[in-house]
């Protein structure tokens, strides 16, 4: 016998081994083969990223961390870490009579606390050692900076503290150039990133962060869009992202021909980053622009605030087909088309931008684009103005997806936030939780119901008791799709200071496949 009948045998006889096996041991619950119904299960890691707060010598800069309760004790603490990367140099910096209301508002910043200068100090000795750590959940943790080159943020989190881990950063920002504050949420990492409503305008700077949160380099490509179609030069294509470090890139080094609104996409040819947008504008303030939404059919922009003085929506059609929109307001009692702006043309690849005035009218509401049958996907954001003349502060509002199990929003604070929840389709009930304050108190929980085609904007309920910062999560009882946002108000020296960040599901739990045992894999 040679040796090839020889393998065919042992082939046989472990085919039968395993065949006995598996027909001795049946699924538990006597189904048939195949894949069942997955079951949704914590997440076990969580690594948000937050990018280099600010250059200017009169910035504060809070951050906070939150986890939601969950089921199992904590475990391992959850931490921000510093990255490498360089710090900006040349952007919202003060001369001349602001240099001067620099220091002035400098020295009326509250002092900090001792433990906040040993924190700080022990962070720039130590570059490995975190700014932050979360060590239980359910009660939110801060930590506070005005270093001009603090730097970007790496988060960990593994185990019981990683489902549903939401991280904040908050600037203020108290003159010069992007005057005002700049708050983002730390996003987890990607390989495409749009922002519509970026600009290279003469009097304004944006620039995007990219940082690398992983152990090799990430190769990204920055490509913008402008009325006309693609703009810019090579220079943004391959950019290099060291491992665990950021990269500041201004985006008018990257076109010839000054433009006032752009689309930026972001697109990682390799690894992956996370993506952000500061903007500082000379007489407007500034704030960061979140990324869009990915392109849909339709898109919900929620919480443009009551007192609004000029909003203007910036729309983008990635792919090669126009897109046909109409234009609605969500407002607290139903839908309305804004007069005039009933309707939008977006052509392929072309950036659109419409002034949509003060649309609110005194009333809190959303946006909603829908586009015509067959019509294409769009990508979109509004920058919102609140003030007039040199009081005015801008934020941006991007298109937000719904709120499927849980969203949670860290940094608030009493009487400065306000929850604004739409439903564009059909009635929708929310239940939204207040956790302990930062230094004490206990979690307040309260559900709203949503009428269908309104925006319901509402101060989130106070933790009883409650001092310091809190965090607000905001889950989905019943109903129609929610999309969420929240304003944190601070105003300073009579200017109306905010920053708007969209409430974006904290994605948890993922979806892990039940399997069965499937004999015929055994045979051919």
């Amino acid at each position: 016998m040679n040796r090839t009948t020889l393998s065919l045998f042992a082939v046989t006889a472990a085919l039968a081994v395993v065949t006995g096996i598996a027909a001795l041991n049946p699924p538990s619950d006597g189904g048939g083969t195949g894949t069942r119904t997955a079951t949704r299960l914590p997440v076990q890691r969580s690594t948000p990223l937050c990018p280099a707060p600010t250059s200017s010598d009169v910035g504060q800069t809070t951050y906070t961390a939150f986890t939601p309760p969950g089921k199992t004790a904590a475990g391992s603490p959850a931490d921000l870490l510093p990255a490498a990367g360089p710090a900006r140099t040349d952007a919202g910096k003060s001369e001349g009579k602001d240099a001067k209301d620099s220091k002035d508002a400098k020295a009326k910043e509250p002092k900090e606390s001792k433990e906040t200068k040993e924190s700080k100090a022990a962070a720039k000795d130590d570059p490995g050692k975190p700014v932050l750590s979360l060590k239980e959940a359910g009660k939110p943790v801060t930590a506070t900076t005005e270093r001009s080159d603090a730097p970007a943020l790496l988060g960990t989190a593994d185990g019981a503290l990683a489902p549903g881990w939401t991280a904040q950063q908050t600037t203020v920002v108290a003159a010069g150039s992007g005057r005002g504050l700049h708050g983002t949420a730390c996003t987890p990492p990607d390989t495409s990133f749009w922002f519509p409503g970026a600009s290279t305008a003469k009097g304004r700077q944006d620039y995007v962060h990219l940082t690398n949160p992983d152990a090799s380099p990430a190769v990204v490509d920055l490509e913008l869009f402008g009325p006309e179609g693609r703009a810019g030069a090579a220079s943004g294509e391959g950019v290099t992202v060291p491992p665990r470090a950021t990269v500041p890139v201004l985006l008018s080094t990257l076109t010839d021909t000054p433009a006032e609104n752009l689309t930026l996409h972001v697109a990682a040819r390799s690894g992956r980053v996370g993506a952000a947008v500061q903007v500082a504008d000379d007489k407007l303030g500034g704030d960061w622009l979140p990324p869009s939404a990915d392109a849909a059919p339709v898109a919900v922009l929620p919480g443009v605030p009551a007192d609004a003085t000029s909003v203007r929506l910036v729309a983008f059609a990635p792919g090669n087909d126009d897109a046909d929109l109409s234009v609605r307001l969500a407002g607290p009692s139903g839908s309305i088309s804004p007069a005039g702006h009933e309707s939008l043309h977006v052509k392929a690849g072309m950036t659109t931008a419409v002034e949509l005035g003060d649309v609110t009218r005194g009333e809190a509401g959303s946006l909603v684009l829908t586009a015509a049958r067959g019509s294409a996907p769009v990508v979109a954001a509004l920058r919102v103005t609140r003030g007039k003349d040199d009081k005015q502060e801008t934020a941006f509002i991007p298109a937000t997806p719904p709120v499927d199990v849980r969203g949670t929003v860290a940094d608030n604070r009493p009487g400065a936030a306000t929850l604004a929840l739409a439903a564009p389709g059909r009635d929708a009930q929310v239940k939204v939780t207040s956790s302990a304050g930062s230094e004490g108190g206990t979690a307040v929980s309260k559900t709203y119901t949503v009428k269908a085609g309104t925006t319901l904007a509402v101060e989130p309920p106070r933790p009883t008791g409650g001092k310091g910062v809190y965090a607000v999560t905001v889950e989905k009882v019943s109903g129609g799709p929610v999309h969420a946002s929240r304003m944190l108000a601070l105003p300073k020296d009579g200017v109306p200071m905010f920053t708007v960040q969209p409430v974006r599901d904290d994605r948890s739990t993922v979806a892990v496949p039940e399997t069965g045992q499937d004999l015929s894999v055994l045979t051919g």
